[in-house]
């Protein structure tokens, strides 16, 4: 008689190369799809922050007023969302993409400040960022690791208030407290190590005194040919527009790796298929769908795309999020997804002591949804 013996179930290993090999597939297909419409979607993005930059512009010497906070505030997140696809290769492939849209110009050298004036050196934020984060997406080598980063918050000594209050300034200020020291001192201290004098000062003079000139000084003087009174509304318009972007990135950003149902690793991964695996478990998508939506969520709200495909453009990302999600649905692959206020309660919930996220050293082994 015939033997109808059912063949072995899959591994977990074996089930994690298909998946990897499935995410290469899409990659390879979308690759070849890019073209002018991603070109169009990007500058259309672009000018919505430049429209919203003029609209503060041109109201902040009034008075101190929301209206010219939040609009300066939305213009400058609006650069950090262009550097962050832009710096991130998203558009190098896209046939007949201008130069200055390509990784190797955008805000290098001479264009620094007129593409992304921010806080931080752009080599510097896309090696602590592009390099390091990437590549130890959940490990002790990544040095954006939420969880770790903020152990000294919840020392059991320090009240439960002090920490929600910590979390709260520091989102009021983490571009200027955590952003700009933490890439400038990785950067510098990438070949080996360097004198904590050198990284303050470099820090002072790279980062702080250019920002603080600019958005703090020259920015009011312009008005004041209208009157100390322009001028001074234009300088409070310009703090609160810096604060509204702290916030506003702090919110969208810090919860995309952090929360008890998010994983982080205690080892490196051993195989392609398991990193591949870990941009998936290791990171959240808020809600998803429409320009509008993905603007204001700064197009993090596609984080485990962005980790499986950084150097795609923010249009992709929208394309593919439906097949993604399929994709490890069959394949077994936990995929969080939910909206960023509930997502950024569990990233509070980590960093007071609440909650913590879950560890695991060899993902071979198994992992679940929560």
């Amino acid at each position: 008689m015939e033997s109808c013996a059912q063949a072995p179930s899959p591994t977990t290993a074996d089930r994690y190369e298909a998946f990897a090999r499935d995410i290469a597939a899409l990659r390879k297909r979308i690759e070849a799809e890019l073209g002018e419409e991603d070109l169009a979607h990007l500058r259309k993005v672009e000018r919505w922050g430049r429209i919203a930059t003029a609209v503060g512009l041109a109201t902040c010497w009034v008075a101190p007023n929301p209206v010219s906070a939040v609009a300066l505030s939305l213009g400058r997140s609006t650069r950090w969302l262009l550097m962050h696809h832009v710096g991130h290769r998203g558009y190098d492939k896209v046939p007949g993409v201008p130069p200055e849209y390509t990784s190797r110009v955008f805000a290098r050298g001479k264009r620094r400040r007129l593409d992304w004036n921010d806080w931080m050196v752009p080599e510097a934020w896309i090696y602590e960022h592009n390099v390091l984060h990437h590549a130890h997406t959940g490990e002790e080598d990544d040095p954006d690791l939420v969880e770790r980063n903020t152990e000294e918050l919840r020392a059991p000594w320090l009240p439960k208030l002090a920490r929600y209050a910590t979390v709260g300034l520091l989102g009021a200020t983490w571009r200027v407290t955590y952003y700009a020291p933490k890439t400038i001192a990785t950067w510098m201290r990438r070949h080996g190590p360097v004198d904590d004098t050198e990284v303050r000062r470099t820090l002072v003079w790279e980062c702080y005194v250019p920002y603080a000139l600019w958005h703090f000084a020259a920015l009011p003087a312009a008005y004041l040919p209208l009157g100390p009174w322009a001028a001074a509304s234009a300088l409070v318009n310009s703090i609160a527009a810096d604060v509204l972007t702290n916030m506003h990135t702090f919110f969208v950003v810090g919860p995309n790796h952090t929360g008890d149902d998010i994983y982080r690793f205690d080892a490196r991964p051993r195989s392609r298929a398991e990193h591949v695996v870990r941009q998936v478990v290791g990171s959240v998508n808020y809600r998803t769908g429409g320009d509008a939506r993905d603007y204001l969520h700064l197009f993090l709200n596609y984080q485990i795309e962005h980790h499986l495909f950084p150097d795609l453009p923010m249009r992709q990302y929208q394309r593919i999020q439906p097949e993604v999600r399929a994709i490890c649905e069959e394949h077994g692959v936990p995929y969080v997804q939910e909206g960023v206020v509930a997502r950024f309660k569990k990233l509070v919930r980590v960093v007071v002591g609440d909650a913590k996220m879950r560890r695991v050293r060899d993902i071979a082994a198994g992992i679940t949804a929560a």
